[in-house]
């Protein structure tokens, strides 16, 4: 059976036409941003990490940690028995309500008003320098310049690893996404390790093209060995790197990178999943958001600073989305969700993007309790390549 040019013509422009109508039709989450700077009681404008206590927000700054509770800022620092003032990040102890705090002088734990502090002084922190935490039952694992950590708050021992024990070729690490069967550390120039909680065995993914900026073989493994991020949720491993993000199945990786998705930058500073679909990623140009087809970015424009949202489709069209507000800044540190509204913590103030009633759902889910942010540094060329 011939099928005649006309009929074939017009096949095509309906084909066309479907398509076109469907990423119209794409419908990303919509938020209105109000931001908090020092001017409205925030205790920096720099601000590395955010977590979500029910109705209280914890931010982290560079100078301070900062409670918002009825509308009104709580600041705690030194004085106040705070471990240091630059705040790198955060966890709850969903169980406890204790706040872990980590900060560049230690580990501070607030608990009913009272501050308790962590050094290597004192305890047995692998260093200072506390740039990720995470609670999971009685333990809370850190992540510091030197190395993790383990403390058991049941019996107050401590457990420490590093090169010499785990398969850890770099003692940077940068973030820890703990969870009932998997502990996964984020480690800078080394990938990511994993800790399986049964068999209490460590093994290591790493970058198969070596650490280099050129990608040789995409979803081959991890997109690069300079990771800065980790979250594990639902049984699935999403990575930030400085050089595109990846995800993990536990079979196959999926690698994301600027040129052929929907991020607007490579350089990552965090990644948070919802689930094993989704995923939030804090870049130097911008927060966007993956709803495991479409991507939708959230900034002021790079050029006019002024609010805007831009969406992207499978087939890579990209439609910009009239707004009326974005996020204080386009360099994002980190995320954490209240619901279906968003809390950002970015280089120039904090931003609590509230989800506008008519737009998808998110299906934002409440805290995980832990929230990490990269070293405190906003400049990309004073960081290790």
């Amino acid at each position: 059976m011939k099928i005649k040019p006309r009929s074939l013509f017009a096949t095509l422009v309906a084909v066309i036409a479907v398509s076109l109508a469907a990423a119209q039709n794409i419908d990303m989450p919509r938020f209105r941003w109000e931001n908090f700077t020092t001017a409205n009681g925030l205790p920096d404008n720099h601000v590395f990490c955010v977590l979500v206590d029910g109705h209280r927000i914890w931010a982290g700054t560079e100078n301070g940690l900062g409670r918002y509770e009825n509308g009104a800022w709580t600041i705690f620092r030194p004085a106040e028995g705070l471990a240091h003032q630059a705040v790198l990040s955060l966890a709850l102890d969903q169980r406890t309500g204790d706040l872990w705090v980590g900060t560049m002088g230690g580990l501070s734990r607030i608990s009913a008003g009272r501050i308790d502090t962590f050094t290597q002084l004192n305890s047995g922190l692998s260093n200072d320098i506390v740039y990720g935490v995470g609670v999971q039952g009685d333990f809370v694992w850190i992540a510091t310049a030197a190395g993790a950590s383990r403390f058991n708050t049941r019996t107050g021992q401590w457990a420490l690893f590093n090169e010499r024990n785990t398969p850890m070729y770099e003692i940077w690490t940068y973030a820890v996404s703990p969870a009932e069967d998997k502990v996964y550390y984020a480690v800078w120039g080394g990938g990511v390790l994993e800790y399986d909680v049964k068999t209490e065995h460590w093994k290591n993914y790493d970058d198969p093209d070596g650490e280099t900026e050129l990608v040789l073989m995409k979803d081959q493994g991890l997109i690069h060995e300079i990771t800065t991020s980790v979250s594990y949720v639902d049984k699935i491993l999403w990575v930030a790197t400085y050089f595109g993000a990846s995800r993990y199945d536990g079979r196959y990786w999926h690698n994301f990178l600027q040129k052929d998705s929907g991020l607007p930058s490579n350089f990552m500073n965090q990644v948070k999943a919802v689930d094993g679909n989704r995923a939030w990623f804090s870049t130097d140009k911008g927060l966007a958001y993956y709803d495991g087809t479409n991507w939708a970015i959230y900034r002021p424009a790079l050029d006019t600073h002024k609010p805007e949202m831009l969406v992207r489709d499978a087939a890579g069209t990209v439609k910009q989305i009239p707004v009326q507000s974005a996020p204080a800044h386009n360099y994002i540190l980190g995320i954490d969700f209240q619901g279906d509204d968003l809390w950002v913590a970015t280089a120039r103030g904090l931003s609590h993007g509230i989800r506008q009633s008519g737009s998808t759902e998110t299906g934002l889910t409440a805290s995980a309790g832990v929230s990490q942010a990269p070293k405190p540094s906003h400049d990309k060329s004073t960081n290790k390549k």
